[in-house]
């Protein structure tokens, strides 16, 4: 009977945590921005921007000093293209600079005075290409746009230079070896399929931690020994505190995390062709990983400001070392272990393969497995930095 007891006092410890720390959230609204308006309109926003995918007729200035039939033609293909166009002509780069600064044009196409005479010699002609990289979009619209017509019109020249005879004769010179250019996983090659999915599941650990740590640094301003736990609290077991914060934390997000894998891609129509079952599997280990992370980082958390400035300044760096915007390849060796110790790492990999790849559990078996160790470590460590809290707390009680 005494196990039972225990077991009973344990479960009403848990719930009185988890109603103290639901009464909280609701209570504050700061945590209700972290926990709630963030996780809703962030994404919206983010993918609003980046719903149209690619950016097309980016306005370009010329700088012509060639003033041949040659140069006419390649400014006219350029202008025909879908993403670029060709808004004004400059008398020289300095000219053309300006209106870049002054924003009438997003990039320059340089084409020197001998562009003409160095095609008609038989030699290589070049033109210059100058990018506003503040805009990785519009970067690639002029430069493949510039890259594009010169390698068309290269083929061209190298065809009627070449004495065939016949038009397969001349396909086959100018494209000895075909290809086809199928972009996997992305057919519109935009930024939004690319780059959201990481952001969406890096949104989930991120507000977390931001909730936590105002939890954290508000405990700490309101109790006069600046203890994380107060010491009316103190009285329950380390695992009943732990646990019944952490199921407040879950319950939240449970519906949050569901509205940013499920609602979001498809209110915005992006690539979405994972099953929700593997996904449902997938977020589990993922916000356990998260949500014991949050409260063992929580321990560093003074005041409530700190959290945002701890968050903010790790945002960028995590989407870059996930492995999603920078190639995992590239990655050194011991920045890879760094951001082992992250679980937006795993969970950004294993999402991106089940919901843009069309994976199955089985094929992020690896990740799964170090977000359920994460899980378990970092539960380890919750208890670990809560109970040392405990005992701050009784001292302090005694003391008083």
């Amino acid at each position: 009977m005494s196990i039972f007891r225990n077991i009973r006092e344990a479960i009403q410890d848990a719930c009185y945590i988890w109603r103290q720390e639901m009464r909280q959230v609701v209570r504050d609204e700061g945590l209700l921005i972290f926990f709630v308006i963030v996780p809703i309109v962030y994404p919206l926003l983010y993918s609003w921007i980046y719903n149209n995918e690619v950016i097309h007729e980016v306005p370009v200035v010329v700088v012509d000093h060639s003033h041949s039939q040659l140069s006419r033609r390649f400014i006219r293909q350029c202008d025909a293209s879908p993403d670029v166009r060709i808004v004004c002509y400059a008398d020289d780069m300095d000219e053309a600079k300006m209106l870049v600064s002054r924003q009438v044009a997003q990039g320059i196409y340089y084409i020197p005075s001998d562009f003409a005479t160095d095609v008609s010699r038989l030699e290589q002609a070049t033109v210059s290409v100058y990018c506003d990289m503040s805009l990785m979009l519009a970067y690639k619209a002029v430069f493949q746009t510039a890259q594009a017509v010169s390698q068309a019109m290269g083929a061209e020249i190298q065809t009627k230079l070449g004495g065939h005879y016949t038009a397969r004769e001349e396909a086959v010179s100018a494209r000895p070896l075909d290809f086809e250019e199928v972009p996997i996983f992305n057919p519109s090659g935009g930024y939004g399929s690319f780059i959201l999915p990481g952001v969406l599941i890096l949104i989930i650990q991120q507000t977390l931690v931001l909730g936590i740590g105002l939890v954290a640094g508000t405990a700490r301003e309101r109790n006069p020994y600046g203890d994380l736990i107060p010491i009316h609290k103190s009285y329950s077991g380390i695992y009943r505190i732990v646990g019944g914060k952490a199921m407040a934390y879950l319950m939240i997000y449970a519906v949050m995390s569901a509205y940013l894998v499920l609602v979001v891609p498809r209110l915005f129509s992006f690539i979405t062709i994972g099953q929700w079952q593997d996904l449902l599997l997938l977020l589990i280990p993922y916000l356990l990983a998260c949500v014991f992370f949050g409260m063992t980082v929580s321990c560093l958390v003074r005041y409530r400001e700190n959290v945002m400035l701890l968050v903010v300044f790790v945002t960028i760096p995590l989407l870059f070392l996930s492995g999603v915007s920078w190639p995992q390849s590239s990655i050194p060796g011991y920045w890879q272990g760094v951001s082992w110790l992250f679980p937006s790492t795993f969970g950004i990999r294993a999402f991106v393969r089940i919901n843009s790849m069309g994976g199955t559990l089985s094929d992020v078996l690896p990740e799964l497995h170090c977000l359920w160790i994460q899980a378990a470590a970092y539960f380890g460590t919750a208890c670990l930095v809560y109970g040392h809290q405990v005992r701050l707390s009784r001292r302090h009680g005694e003391e008083k």
